[in-house]
């Protein structure tokens, strides 16, 4: 068998919302046209219960399902807008390098402290996860990583699994998330970074358990390099990290950097006090975040043309994420057109709602993990389930923070071992290690993060958590 075996390709991203496009347009020939009355509580709309009634049908035709296209970007431009102008604002504070500095700065003067050196850099990374949605943005510190880690003792896994790992738990956490919990809160109709206790003690948890488990790991490979699960590759691979560091042209921790450290720190305190005391939504935050990178960029040092090359870069880098959620939501446009949305949700409710909300939370979390294996992007995947969840909730009475959270623990946890996810493939592609190597090391992770999961979310329909 000396002919290599041909691997199926996996279908782009665009590709599969495509076809869910084409499907629910099918759809609409097969399912009965159906509709639930709404009210307006405290706000917000709502389904009311018992109230589903079949209606005419509406099938949409073959260019009307070209148009939901374009109508699904009109229809979700405050957040496409919102992503592509937070993105901008965050490619100008990265082209300042404060972060780079930062983190290298911090992880150089630990020295040979690794008790230390692994959980300090975890959380430095989670809590850029939990506040600025750090994710494909911590590839270029995974090099960092790894020299550091290989001068010490441990292998590529570790030095990759600190900074990957200590930006999903914060992505996971996603407490100050603009990407994940601030959409899927909006869409929810949900007030922006509610819950934030509740989530705070949850991230815990999960940075935590990722703490102990790379310690545990890379103690285990410095005491025997063999136990490496790249042990083979760590051979061929290993050099003196220290002169890699130099080599790399790190850039040095300037006063600058610290006062665009100020900046992000209070800038993202005046976003939290905006959000619950003036009520501020997707727009407001959109403005202060070009104010933070604004200032960031001239404190930190680039002139008017660096400032905007840098936040049209920044931009470049979320084109991915934001223009998805226009795809996506040409879903619901095809669904709400044919008027099948409800019978969808009429039907999941059925089939649930005789199982205690406990379990019925479980079955939104595993849902969400299934469809972030066809729909990686955090903001796509909201766009996409949360407006089918948000009634469901609703039917179910289960509180509509717990289907953000269902869906939060669904898209962050699976992000580390998925692979049509950009980030891991990015990782790993960086680091050099093989993708069957690596699910090799995390998978009694991503069980132990989805049992939390599990946990909380039974936690939080038993507290009521709001």
């Amino acid at each position: 068998m000396s002919e290599k075996k041909k691997k199926l390709p996996i279908p782009h991203t665009y590709a599969i919302i495509f076809s869910i496009v084409i499907l629910a347009a099918i759809a609409t020939y097969i399912v009965p046209a159906g509709q639930f009355d709404r009210e307006e509580v405290d706000g917000r709309t709502v389904v009311v219960g018992d109230s589903y009634k079949e209606v005419e049908s509406n099938p949409i035709g073959f260019f009307e399902v070209f148009m939901a296209i374009p109508e699904g970007m009109a229809a979700g431009s405050s957040i496409i807008f919102y992503i592509f102008l937070v993105g901008g604002a965050f490619g100008i504070i990265r082209a300042t390098n404060a972060i780079e500095a930062g983190i290298h700065k911090t992880v150089v003067k630990l020295g040979k402290k690794e008790f230390l050196l692994i959980p300090i850099t975890m959380f430095i990374f989670s809590v850029l996860g939990a506040t600025m949605g750090m994710s494909e943005e911590s590839i270029i510190f995974v090099p960092i990583g790894i020299a550091i880690a290989r001068a010490i003792g441990y292998d590529a896994i570790t030095g990759t699994a600190m900074v990957s790992l200590g930006a999903a738990s914060g992505f996971i956490g996603g407490m100050l998330n603009p990407f994940t919990v601030g959409i899927a809160q909006g869409i929810a109709e949900v007030p922006i970074f509610s819950g934030f206790g509740f989530r705070f003690v949850v991230y815990i948890f999960i940075l935590s358990v990722a703490i102990f488990y790379v310690m545990r790991y890379a103690r285990k490979v410095k005491n025997d390099p063999s136990r490496s699960v790249i042990a083979d590759l760590e051979l061929k691979a290993k050099k003196d990290a220290e002169e890699k560091i130099k080599e790399s042209g790190l850039p040095s921790f300037s006063t600058r950097h610290l006062f665009v450290f100020l900046i992000i720190i209070g800038g993202l305190i005046f976003n939290v006090f905006g959000v619950f005391q003036w009520g501020w939504y997707l727009t407001e935050l959109a403005a202060s975040f070009i104010i933070i990178g604004l200032l960031s960029g001239f404190v930190g040092g680039l002139n008017v043309n660096q400032v905007f090359d840098a936040f049209v870069d920044g931009m470049k880098l979320v084109a991915f994420g934001a223009l998805i959620v226009g795809f996506a939501r040409a879903i619901l446009v095809v669904m709400e057109n044919g008027v099948i949305i409800d019978t969808l949700v009429n039907s999941l409710a059925a089939l649930i709602s005789q199982l205690p909300q406990t379990v019925n939370v479980v079955g939104m979390l595993v849902v969400q993990t299934i469809t972030n294996l066809f729909i990686p992007s955090g903001s796509g995947q909201a766009a996409t389930t949360m407006p089918i969840m948000t009634p469901l909730s609703d039917l179910l009475g289960i509180n509509r923070q717990v289907a953000v959270l269902a869906y939060q623990y669904g898209d962050g946890i699976s992000n580390s071992i998925i692979p049509t996810s950009a980030s891991l493939m990015g990782y790993l592609a960086v680091a050099g290690i093989p993708y069957e190597r690596w699910v090799k090391f995390i998978w009694k992770l991503i069980l132990g993060w989805f049992c939390i999961a599990v946990i909380a979310l039974i936690v939080a329909v038993l507290i009521g958590v709001s």
